[in-house]
């Protein structure tokens, strides 16, 4: 581990943040509420983006709107340019059918809550603050997008938070794609000519019985869920064409692709043993694994300790799934703590941590991470030995892989 201790900061700023976030205690619930009351899914988030905008550009940000080609993607820029500059990540699209079960208004929220404070108590911060807008986490991974548009490009430091039902430092995020398999046989009439016939949905199945194998032996975080998407048209005639879709996740971008490799070797097997013909695609980029710099995350959950709220290290062999910063994660130091907002059994995406994103705890969590995020945000603007260890330490967990 690089560096040395985490340099003390003068807490009268510390005091300007708290007083700032108390002040727009109603505002930011105002915003939480009309989020997870309209929720809106991925790359459609308008009202939610027009919201956030009009909030930053009241509070004395330059805001751009359709950043890298995404009407619901945007940036708002405060500061001189000269410096540091620390990126405050905001997500605010929604789940089908479930809404904000994902708890996307309470960071929404909180971003907003720590780039409106940031920004009033540091008036004259040489460095930048970036406030940048991430449509469509949960299908279509628009912090992949905007990183491939050069929105990252000079930024120190990537930070957000995430509710959830543990509070961790940081999390084991998986990296992830999605496969579509596509068989291809022969129809026939299964009673008048059988024989001729090369069942695709049976290729298929059998793809799915080889994962089903497979899956008994995969090392501790990889995955593999799949659904069938297509499986013929009537029960008299053998299908042609069956189609299924393929989520697989690893604990590291190396392990996923090895898993890559094996299910397209399950499905070339299942094509050969029946007579069929697949065809595999890749859909989307997929999201790498999360990379967590520790020095960020230690700086955070030093703040959010001080607030009251006790992070602790992510429990062995527990995985909370993927997202797409971990793409950003292996470009720019980066963090993604997680602070509960309901129980263990409570699962994320799913009608109960729906209700909590709009609960007084999840309130209390909002307003938390708001302030912990201003404090980090305010240590790294202003002590240029902290952002060097920060780099420090990404610089060693590129050179071994990490």
């Amino acid at each position: 581990m690089s560096g040395g201790g985490l340099v003390e900061h003068d807490e009268e700023l510390y005091d300007v943040l708290n007083d700032e976030i108390t002040r727009l205690d109603d505002t930011l619930w105002d915003v939480s509420m009309a989020l997870h009351a309209h929720p809106e899914l991925a790359f459609a988030e308008h009202a939610a983006a027009a919201r956030l905008t009009g909030e930053l550009e009241g509070g004395g940000f330059v805001v751009q709107r359709g950043v890298a080609g995404m009407p619901t993607a945007f940036t708002a820029r405060a500061g001189a340019g000269r410096g540091t500059s620390v990126a405050l990540l905001l997500e605010y699209d929604a789940l089908p059918g479930l809404g904000h079960a994902c708890g996307h208004n309470l960071i929404a929220a909180a971003g907003l809550g720590a780039a409106l404070a940031v920004r009033r108590a540091l008036t004259e911060s040489p460095g930048t603050l970036l406030v940048v807008g991430t449509p469509a986490e949960e299908a279509g991974g628009g912090k992949v997008i905007e990183l491939g548009a050069g929105v990252f490009d000079g930024i120190d430091a990537a930070l957000m938070f995430h509710p959830g039902v543990r509070t961790w430092e940081w999390a084991p995020l998986t990296a992830q794609v999605e496969l579509r398999l596509t068989f291809h046989g022969r129809a026939a009439h299964p009673t008048g000519n059988p024989t001729e016939g090369i069942d695709a949905l049976a290729a298929l199945i059998q793809a799915f019985n080889n994962v089903a194998v497979l899956h008994r032996r995969l090392p501790s975080g990889s995955h593999v869920q799949g659904i069938i998407t297509a499986g013929g048209e009537a029960t008299n005639i053998i299908p042609d064409r069956a189609e299924g879709r393929f989520s697989l996740r690893g604990l590291t971008t190396t392990a996923l692709e090895e898993l890559v490799g094996q299910v397209t070797m399950c499905a070339e097997g299942a094509a050969t043993a029946t007579g069929a013909t697949v065809k595999v695609d890749r859909l989307g980029t997929g999201y790498t694994h999360f990379r967590n710099n520790e020095v960020l995350s230690r700086l955070f959950s030093r703040h959010l300790n001080a607030l009251g709220i006790k992070a602790t290290a992510p429990e062995p062999g527990v995985f909370l799934g993927s997202s797409d910063i971990g793409n950003v994660s292996t470009t720019v130091p980066a963090i993604h703590p997680f602070i509960a907002i309901a129980r263990q059994e409570d699962a994320d995406h799913s009608p109960a941590f729906a209700a909590a994103a709009a609960s007084p705890r999840g309130r209390a969590v909002m307003l938390a991470a708001a302030e912990a995020l201003a404090r980090t945000a305010v240590d790294l603007l202003t002590q240029p030995a902290t952002v060097a260890q920060a780099w420090a330490r990404f610089g060693e967990q590129v050179r071994i892989g990490a």
